[in-house]
């Protein structure tokens, strides 16, 4: 049995609003890259550009609603998608 392929995607968070209950950043995975705003208070996601977002949006998601609460403006990130970029 063949294990699944894993990239690690990197995150960096540009800007968090309680008031606004959304989180702005950047999120890179393989030769792609992406800029994503998560509204955390209504639970939408928004990726783009749509180069590549099928690949990333799902894993992206289950990440930011696991850690939301302890990302911090400017922090680095780290996860791991199981799929090969």
């Amino acid at each position: 049995m063949s294990s699944l392929p894993i990239t690690k995607a990197h995150i960096r968070i540009a800007r968090q609003s309680f008031a606004e209950q959304c989180i702005d950043g950047e999120v890179s995975a393989g030769d792609f890259e992406w800029q994503f705003t998560w509204n955390f208070g209504i639970g939408e996601l928004y990726v783009e550009p749509s180069l590549g977002r099928a690949l990333i949006q799902d894993a992206l998601m289950r990440f930011l609603v696991k850690a939301d609460y302890n990302l911090e403006t400017g922090g680095d990130y780290i996860f791991t998608v199981r799929a090969k970029f």
